[in-house]
């Protein structure tokens, strides 16, 4: 028994081990944004790959916070839970370091970009690389992401002064969708986005997997072959969990149906 495909005023969405992403394509994504910006309506933004509802799982704030988030699909393992649960894959990998820069080049009007986070100096570089894919925009960045509470105060000072339709929040999962859920509302921004390691990505800081790896939709493995160390318990271990956890969703889905 598929599960139900739930629909909103956002759009329908799945639901992948508690969590509801939704089901756009890329035209419907970017213009959804675009039209919560022109609006003015607050809508945080984050995405779900397998590495990511392993966290809602076990972490209860972080997955009360998604709750209040747009959540997008991003990767193969969020596709294979859709196919698993649903029957049929996302229509769009909405991965955030290729969606962000689409999001950017395809605005129908000047934006005002701000990037917080990542390393000292990363989000400069960001800051530049962006300008350079889409230069019609006014970039400002806030501060990086090892900020003390006078200088998150400064940030967020900053934030409500300016107002950017677009804030790229860089620390991490799940700290920067709870320092979005905690910190930020319509008064500092429009469109906040989690976006992890953006910043790092888009400005080859952190080297993307040839073009050709992404199109077999294995940059996963590409990813842990540049950093085994850090990445190897997030893909070798992370990866069966969450399809384990997929698993066990399907079956409490049969059982539910078959009761009903």
């Amino acid at each position: 028994m598929l599960q139900t495909v739930t629909v909103n005023e956002e759009g329908p969405a799945r639901e992948i081990v508690g969590v509801e992403v939704r089901d756009f394509t890329r035209e419907e994504a970017l213009d959804f944004v675009h039209e919560r910006i022109a609006a003015s309506r607050y809508t945080p933004i984050t995405f779900l790959n397998a590495h990511n509802a392993n966290v809602a799982e076990t972490d209860p704030a972080f997955r009360e916070a998604l709750d209040g988030f747009t959540v997008l699909s991003d990767g193969i393992g969020v596709d294979i839970a859709a196919r698993i649960l649903h029957g049929q894959r996302f229509r769009a990998n909405l991965n955030g370091t290729d969606f962000v820069p689409d999001l950017l080049r395809a605005a129908p009007d000047r934006l005002r970009v701000g990037l917080f986070g990542g390393k000292p100096g990363v989000a400069a570089r960001a800051a530049t690389r962006f300008h350079e894919i889409a230069p019609r925009h006014e970039y400002r960045v806030l501060q990086h992401g090892y900020v003390d509470p006078i200088q998150e105060a400064e940030v967020l000072n900053a934030l409500e002064a300016w107002r950017p339709d677009i804030l790229l929040v860089a620390l991490g999962v799940p700290k920067q969708e709870l320092w979005i859920a905690q910190r930020i509302d319509e008064r500092h921004c429009i469109v906040p986005l989690g976006i992890g390691a953006l910043f790092d990505l888009v400005t080859g800081t952190v080297p993307r997997a040839p073009r050709w790896i992404r199109a077999i939709r294995m940059e996963w493995m590409y990813r842990l072959t540049r950093e085994p160390g850090r990445l190897w318990k997030r893909y070798l271990v992370g990866n069966p969990v969450f399809l384990a956890r997929v698993l066990r969703q399907k079956m409490v889905g049969k059982t539910g149906q078959s009761h009903a």
